[in-house]
């Protein structure tokens, strides 16, 4: 479309639009809301006679251009992604124990997506692999008795190097029936701040929980809570029952002003425990581009107002928009050390899958503090590598230590890890780290190593949503010589998931695989796919192998 084109589209939307306003009134009879401490205007909140309907929101994707939009390049300099350094292989000899926190976020996959599908291959340190193997389900069965989740194991060849062998341990969160769901106390924490002016911000925000808000009951509560220049209540603690009230309070959003997300956060947390259920969900979720400038901003300043308030028992869910100035590393964080999770919203087929479908495991945990701690068998593995979970990786004595924050488990999520192992005598090409011999001490097998065939022993801890005391699981892990096509289905599919990632991370351990073997590997193991996610996996993967030819 050439300039002339494009301008005389633009004039005509603002023409359009113009006459809209015209037409509702020129009201002074607005809502702003003054913050209790400094009394400042918070941001402008629409009077219902000025409230944007869906139509009026969706106005500039429905006038049809003249003739196809030319490319326009993906502005991505003002994001910010915390750095990854990749999990290396470790000699067993000298580094037994592999010890990490769970993590359920799914962000990461769907940010990546929104970059492939705008003609881009995402920053290396955007991609997060044990969050795009998180984003899919897998056929893990469900837990017996009290057990708040079963643990699954398998073990066969890695696709990237035959010779090494790659193993899944699977977490499955146990489901709980809808009708059987706690009451829920839930601030939403919305930022309308002159950031999030753009179509897939606050538009697509409000278009989002209006979706959650249908799925409330009279049981539950929502209040809402925004935050531009200052922060204001919006909507008091109110029964979910009541949609006209809380769908009213969202259409009146306008986006306007600075980001003071610290003093927005306070707030909201304040609500959260003055309407307190006992035995219920609490549960603040927070909505941003994650670009707080006013009040504490810093990555270091806001981890830490979270960890004062997680001590609550109020868990928190974040919720990234849009592109530009996504602040990807910030609220990764805070969903980690907020007792929560954290997924990036692209479309609204994404927000239906976070607040709609998953909405179970989005805002019933059902465990807290999940960790793992794997102890291999220097007897049959040489070397082993724990592929992703770089930023939730904890010392070997956090493990038993239970005042050491770790990942929390929704209802019906499943957690997959891999870990790549090296077995005893197999020639490699990897370097291992060279460790001279011990002077005043030796480190002796035992015999019992020799006289089994079990790989490693998995141990997990885990709290109850409000407990403080750990509960401990073990189980072992044996190989029993599965070759890669033997394996089922969710194998391999993870194993593609994982070789996606090595392959956008331009990953030094992604051995002689490349996108197209990644590609057929997932289309082989797609299986069943109701929701058509695996699907769409493989239609990414593809659009990535031809981003990356032409670079």
């Amino acid at each position: 479309m050439n300039n002339l084109t494009k301008t005389s589209l633009s004039a005509t939307i603002a023409l359009f639009a113009i006459a809209i306003l015209t037409a509702c009134g020129n009201s002074d009879d607005r809502s702003i809301m003054m913050t209790e401490e400094s009394g400042e205007a918070a941001p402008q909140i629409a009077t219902e006679t000025e409230a944007p309907t869906a139509a009026a929101d969706n106005l500039k994707g429905n006038l049809q251009p003249e003739e196809e939009d030319e490319p326009i390049a993906l502005d991505t300099s003002g994001e910010d992604y915390n750095p990854i350094e990749e999990n290396p292989f470790l000699a067993v000899q000298n580094r037994p124990l592999s010890t990490f926190a769970i993590d359920v976020d799914s962000a990461s996959y769907s940010n990546a997506r929104r970059f492939i599908n705008d003609g881009a291959l995402p920053p290396p340190d955007a991609v997060r692999i044990e969050e795009f193997i998180n984003y899919f389900t897998y056929n893990y069965p469900q837990p017996e008795g009290d057990r708040p989740f079963s643990i699954t194991t398998e073990v066969s060849e890695a696709p990237w190097n035959r010779a090494h062998k790659l193993v899944r341990v699977g977490l499955q969160g146990k489901n709980v029936e809808t009708e059987e769901l706690p009451p829920s106390n839930l601030v939403f924490l919305l930022d309308v701040s002159g950031s999030m002016n753009d179509s897939d911000k606050l538009p697509l925000l409000k278009e989002g929980f209006r979706l959650l808000a249908e799925e409330l009951t009279e049981n539950d509560r929502v209040a809402i809570v925004v935050y531009a220049g200052a922060s204001g209540v919006v909507l008091p603690s109110t029964p979910g029952n009541e949609k006209d009230k809380i769908l009213t309070a969202l259409n009146r959003l306008q986006a306007g002003g600075g980001t003071a997300g610290s003093e927005g956060i306070q707030r909201a947390y304040e609500l959260a425990r003055e309407n307190f259920i006992e035995g219920g969900n609490n549960r603040v979720i927070l909505a941003t581009d994650g670009d707080f400038n006013i009040g504490v901003y810093s990555q270091s300043g806001l981890v830490n107002l979270i960890e004062q308030q997680r001590e609550s028992n109020i868990f928190l869910t974040v919720l990234g928009f849009g592109t530009g100035n996504l602040q990807d590393g910030k609220m990764e964080q805070l969903a980690n050390k907020g007792n929560g999770n954290y997924a990036y919203i692209d479309s609204i087929l994404e927000a239906k899958k976070v607040l709609v479908t998953e909405l179970k495991g989005t805002l019933l945990t059902i465990a807290k503090d999940v960790k793992v701690q794997v102890e291999f068998n220097p007897a049959e593995i040489a070397a082993y590598r724990l592929i992703g979970y770089e930023n939730r990786l904890l010392r070997d004595r956090d493990f038993n230590d239970d005042t050491k924050d770790a990942g929390e488990l929704g209802s019906g999520h499943s957690v997959t890890a891999l870990y790549e192992v090296i077995p005893v005598g197999v020639e490699t090409e990897v370097n291992l780290p060279d460790v001279d011999p011990l002077v005043y001490q030796q480190t002796q097998v035992d015999p019992e190593a020799y006289n089994n065939d079990e790989l490693m022993q998995v141990k997990l801890r885990y709290k109850q949503p409000e407990g403080t005391e750990s509960q401990l699981i073990t189980q072992t892990v044996i190989d029993e010589g599965v070759r890669l096509e033997a394996a089922s289905e969710d194998f391999r599919f993870t194993a593609a998931v994982a070789a996606f990632g090595m392959l956008l991370r331009n990953s030094p351990y992604g051995g002689n695989l490349d996108f197209e073997e990644a590609i057929a590997l997932a289309k082989d193991a797609k299986g069943e796919d109701a929701e058509g996610y695996r699907a769409e996996f493989v239609r990414l993967a593809e659009m990535a192998s031809l981003l990356a030819r032409s670079r």
